[in-house]
């Protein structure tokens, strides 16, 4: 009789990513049936979503808050937001200290959205006062967007505070959440945000397949009409969840099966507070094993976020990256390159379904990965 063919069983690599990130078994079980793109099964749980995202914002849909969920990555959320509720006439100003800044930057020049960039060095949170100088002089400016987590370097953008001048000046206030929503507590109404936007691929421990913009419905049915594309037309994507309780086009069946079960597990860990407890563990565990080793932050530890760390490259000539990421791919860990402009730099997140077991791990097998390499494993940076 011929011997079944059986399934590889090595365990997945662990993703110390800022997302795609490592998930629990539970979340990947989830995905293992199929539901119909119409059918009242998925009716109800794109219902039961949507309402549970408004939960975690601290909003509700009487507060005159909506979620709208769009097929795709954090970027397409991102452009869909931009393309859809920025007027022809109007202006963004886009304050940025990073990649992610930088790429809202590029998608309003690819959209012909005339764009005020207010940059700050990588190393810096925005200058506020230079946001309320260039909202002064140019009364044009009809929206403001920022990247909370810029995962560029992992610092925190003030958006409390910059929420408040973007409402003293009337302006569209709009908020890439990224990589913070779901383990950093964002008062939605106390920062003014008119909208943001994160993935399910991110802090909620979800697979890629789609995002998610929490938007406030006035200035957003006043959009009508500004939307420069159809499949990302923010409004056009709320009133197909209104007509009909599903999206547009086809919807990534699958993954909201995993999303399901994803906040399931959110709730279980304690919300958002019981998460962000596990990643700050995470990444105390981090900083105080990778500064024993040798290796120094980017940030200054005051804005340093517990979501994912910039280091630099250890000051020793026998260090190469493209090795020391193979070799620690080869054992099993996953970190990812470096995006800060002006100095080599390499990151590791602390968040997915990892534990400070993870972590320790992580940290011994760099370990042996710089003797392999010949370096002194108690440099100094």
């Amino acid at each position: 009789m011929k011997e079944p063919r059986l399934l590889p069983t090595a365990k997945d690599k662990t993703l110390f990513t800022p997302g795609p990130l490592t998930t629990s078994l539970t979340v990947k079980q989830a995905m293992l049936r199929d539901i119909g793109s119409r059918d009242d099964a998925l009716i109800e749980l794109l219902r039961n979503i949507r309402v549970r995202l408004l939960t975690l914002a601290g909003v509700t849909r009487e507060d005159g808050y909506e979620t709208i969920l769009m097929q795709g990555s954090g970027t397409f959320g991102v452009e869909a937001v931009l393309s859809s509720v920025v007027p022809r006439k109007g202006k963004l100003a886009v304050l940025t200290n990073g990649a992610y800044g930088e790429r809202m930057v590029r998608m309003a020049s690819v959209l012909q959205i005339d764009a005020t960039v207010l940059r700050s060095p990588e190393s810096q949170m925005p200058d506020r006062q230079i946001l309320r100088q260039a909202l002064s002089a140019n009364r044009e400016i009809s929206h403001v967007a920022v990247v909370h987590c810029e995962t560029t370097t992992g610092i925190l953008n003030p958006i409390v505070e910059i929420g408040q001048i973007v409402k003293e000046f009337g302006c569209g206030y709009i908020v890439d959440a990224m990589s913070s929503f779901g383990a950093v507590p964002i008062d939605v109404k106390r920062a003014n945000i008119d909208y943001l936007i994160s993935s399910a691929n991110k802090c909620i421990e979800g697979v890629p397949g789609f995002s998610f913009v929490i938007a406030r419905r006035e200035p957003l049915l006043a959009s009508e009409g500004c939307a420069r594309s159809l499949s990302l037309d923010l409004l056009g994507q709320l009133k197909g969840f209104e007509d009909a309780g599903q999206f547009r086009f086809t919807p990534p069946t699958h993954v909201l099966l995993a999303f399901d079960q994803a906040l399931k597990e959110l709730d279980l860990e304690g919300g958002v507070e019981g998460r962000a407890a596990r990643y700050r563990r995470n990444h105390e565990v981090l900083i105080r094993g990778m500064h024993k080793l040798g290796f120094r932050s980017y940030l200054e530890p005051s804005l340093q976020s517990y979501i994912v760390t910039a280091f630099h490259y250890p000051n020793q000539p026998n260090f190469d990256f493209a090795e020391f990421y193979g070799r620690l791919r080869d054992k099993g860990m996953i970190i990812y390159p470096g995006k800060v402009s002006q100095t080599d730099s390499f990151r590791i997140g602390c968040i997915g379904r990892i534990f400070e077991s993870d972590v320790r791990a992580l940290l011994a097998t760099i370990a042996e990965t710089l003797e392999e390499m010949g370096m002194k494993v108690n440099a100094s940076g």
